[in-house]
């Protein structure tokens, strides 16, 4: 009886060392690459993921799909935006991401997959020393970038001759549930839009299914404009 009492905190110390309490952190290239390219970020060892954007009628407005290697790094990345007919497809070559379909080099890679310059458009990005994109910078506009703890992402702020647009966002409380947020954008000081978006999440802490309200307050009155997420991931 005397050992099994002494094995019985031993099986429970060791049972608490195999549980992981703490959700995983956004890494620097998923955190950067969704700021960029306007899609939400997502956690852990994913494979490949494709998030749906569809409107109130249940028209898809949006489409954003990825393919990652097991380092992390965007191997494939495709866009398209039904609502004004434009798209595009970005494929990991060396150190470029070349166009899908003409091959040319679009965008240029530091260290192992992170954003480094759009040569095309004159825009360069600054990491800082945990390898997250924390500026862009261009001719006309320089754009800085927020991220809590976890790396999640909390907004950008845009300065383009002199003029400011902040996008600032607040996540839930809950560490596991950070795609549930409210954001607010000001331009010159000024609220010019609201968004609010709540998920149902899978056993990564990822979004399964979205609502995203978002209220333009730009125009009077104000207008407010309902979508849902439907996000499909898999994982290693």
């Amino acid at each position: 009886m005397k050992r099994l009492l002494l094995l019985t905190p031993l099986l429970v110390l060791l049972a608490g060392c195999d549980k992981n309490d703490s959700p995983a952190a956004f890494s620097p290239e998923m955190a950067s690459f969704s700021n960029e390219f306007d899609f939400d970020p997502l956690r852990g060892p994913v494979k490949d993921f494709s998030q749906t954007l569809m409107n109130e009628k249940g028209e898809v407005a949006k489409r954003v799909s990825g393919r990652m290697s097991e380092e992390g790094c965007f191997d494939v990345l495709e866009f398209h935006d039904l609502e004004n007919e434009t798209g595009a497809t970005l494929v990991l070559d060396a150190n470029y991401y070349v166009d899908g379909i003409t091959q040319e080099k679009k965008v240029r890679l530091q260290g192992k997959c992170q954003l480094a310059e759009l040569p095309a458009a004159g825009v360069a990005w600054e990491t800082n020393d945990e390898g997250f994109v924390v500026k862009s910078l261009s001719k006309d506009r320089e754009v800085e970038y927020q991220y809590d703890k976890e790396g999640y992402p909390l907004g950008k702020t845009s300065q383009t001759k002199g003029d400011t647009l902040a996008i600032m966002s607040t996540p839930s409380e809950d560490p596991r549930k950070k795609l549930d947020y409210t954001s607010v954008t000001l331009f010159n000081k000024q609220p010019v839009g609201n968004v609010k978006q709540r998920c149902d999440y899978d056993r990564h802490d990822n979004p399964l299914n979205c609502e995203l309200e978002m209220i333009d307050m730009s125009v009077n009155p104000a207008t407010t404009l309902r979508y849902t997420i439907k996000n499909v991931i898999d994982y290693y």
